[in-house]
């Protein structure tokens, strides 16, 4: 049954133009002055969301992005803050990028962040996708097997430093604490100093590919699932595989509990209407996205159209429409998306939260009017039941 609306904004800036036939992605590049003006936005969408009791914002680590896209690179600095600007809005970490980060360091920060916040920092880790940043900081990207090989080890090491008093970890990236003299005796065990007070820790990651490997880690360390916009909402194979995973651990799950689906979002007062304002947003998605394979069903040949202005039609790239059909993406009244959700209520009975998130590239002003309106016209037919 959902009861809890939560929304991810990755980090844009108020772009000065949008859509397939503006200025393409690789052209895009900004001042340190306006992107800078993402926190100011970012503190502006978390006292919005806080005032129309949202759940939880999701905020994501990324690096280097001078077009303007993504540009948090600290989430758990900004979750600190916003917490203190703000009266009951969970911050959540969607995600913070394990193989970037020393686990220790990850582990430490994020303890200081539960401590500051008293609970309203919520976990989350991912592999990552852009190989600009993964590769930059010294860690595998382009190798598939490497990085899930790195970031398993890591995730465990994080988890011992959460629940265990003392701990040490012996791997093949690492080995914790090094066989070192230290005051007097030989170091044998590390202490995270601090630890998380709010335990165990609740941690979320992506659910992208689905393997059954990646699934069975996940349900191993309890870790819940976040299923972005697309697999999900087109198809029950990700929600279903999740289930059978942790009925491999001997678990019984509901039908989408400890999972979120993910629906990128618009309303207005008429379904033309809203196709009308999400177009360009749903193309500047595209724009940024395809050629990092995270518009599925796109050819090599409609990703380089992409990358140019218009012609898109020419190309045969897939349309919102298309998406929409599928699930992935909604454009309508208030009425249609409760319609939409008291369907997924049906469909995923176990499943509790709602991602509902605009598009990359909306602006700040529309987010702000977005989250408003899901607040007055369709949070009531769902929360306080």
């Amino acid at each position: 049954m959902i009861t809890k609306f939560v929304t991810v904004y990755p980090g844009h800036i108020d772009l000065p133009d949008r859509g397939q036939d503006t200025t393409p992605a690789n052209e895009r590049r900004y001042s340190n002055e306006q992107l800078a003006a993402v926190f100011e936005k970012t503190e502006a969408i978390a006292k919005t969301m806080d005032k129309y009791g949202w759940d939880t914002l999701w905020l994501a680590e990324h690096h280097f992005q001078h077009e303007g896209y993504e540009v948090l690179p600290n989430i758990l600095m900004l979750a600190v803050h916003l917490a203190h600007v703000t009266k009951q809005l969970k911050i959540g970490c969607g995600f913070n990028i394990a193989p970037m980060w020393h686990p220790l360091r990850l582990a430490e920060d994020f303890a200081t962040a539960d401590i500051l916040t008293k609970g309203r920092t919520i976990f989350g880790v991912g592999r990552g996708y852009h190989t600009r940043e993964v590769e930059t900081f010294g860690a595998p990207m382009l190798d598939q097997d490497a990085n899930r090989e790195l970031f398993e080890e890591q995730v465990e090491i994080v988890f011992k430093a959460f629940d265990q008093e003392s701990f040490s970890h012996k791997g093949k990236h690492y080995t914790l604490p090094p066989n070192v003299p230290y005051r007097g005796y030989d170091l044998k065990e590390l202490t995270l100093v601090p630890r998380p007070i709010h335990l165990p820790v609740e941690c979320w990651q992506p659910v992208v590919s689905a393997s059954a490997r990646g699934l069975d880690f996940m349900i191993r360390h309890g870790i819940k699932g976040l299923v972005g916009g697309g697999a999900a909402t087109m198809a029950e194979g990700p929600i279903q595989a999740y289930r059978d995973a942790a009925a491999r651990a001997g678990k019984q799950l509901k039908l989408g509990e400890n999972l979120t689906v993910g629906i990128f979002f618009h309303l207005a007062n008429t379904r033309e209407q809203a196709i009308r304002e999400m177009t360009p947003l749903y193309e500047e998605h595209v724009k940024m996205f395809a050629p990092l394979g995270f518009v599925p069903g796109v050819t090599p040949a409609q990703v380089a159209a992409v990358a140019r202005r218009g012609g898109w039609a020419a190309a045969g790239v897939p349309t919102l429409d298309h998406f929409m059909r599928l699930g992935a993406w909604f454009a309508g009244t208030p009425g249609e998306l409760v319609e939409r959700l008291k369907q997924m209520e049906e469909r995923y009975p176990g499943m509790e939260h709602i991602n509902l998130s605009t598009s990359l590239t909306t602006p700040q002003a529309v987010m702000q009017e977005q989250f408003q309106r899901v607040h007055e016209e369709v949070m009531p037919h769902f929360k306080g039941r």
